[in-house]
């Protein structure tokens, strides 16, 4: 499953939409979810942006060996983006920690 998170853009086909970052944890709890593109202003700093999702996602990745999915970042916000864009290095290195662990 692809999943798209904004408040504002369009969907493209394909993807399944969401508003909020516990929607969009809900639905990698299921292990379904196959790519990911976030924006990160969400209209509502106090329900989340983005960024907390993939906070959630470093944590899974690092402490309990979760896959990530592939991530796309879509946010206009050029320092949120760069934030972001450094989340998602992190969790790749901690996947990739995992994956050559396993592989000894």
């Amino acid at each position: 499953m692809k999943v798209f998170l904004d408040d504002e853009r369009s969907t493209p086909n394909g993807w399944v939409r969401t508003f909020w970052p516990e929607e969009v944890i809900a639905l990698l709890k299921t292990g379904k979810v196959t790519e990911l593109s976030l924006d990160h202003d969400l209209g509502d700093d106090a329900r989340g942006t983005g960024y907390a999702v993939l906070l959630w996602l470093e944590e899974q990745v690092a402490l309990h060996a979760m896959l990530p999915p592939r991530i796309h970042i879509h946010s206009a916000n050029s320092s949120a983006r760069l934030k972001m864009e450094a989340a998602v290095a992190s969790i790749n290195r901690h996947a990739c920690w995992r994956c050559a662990d396993q592989l000894r």
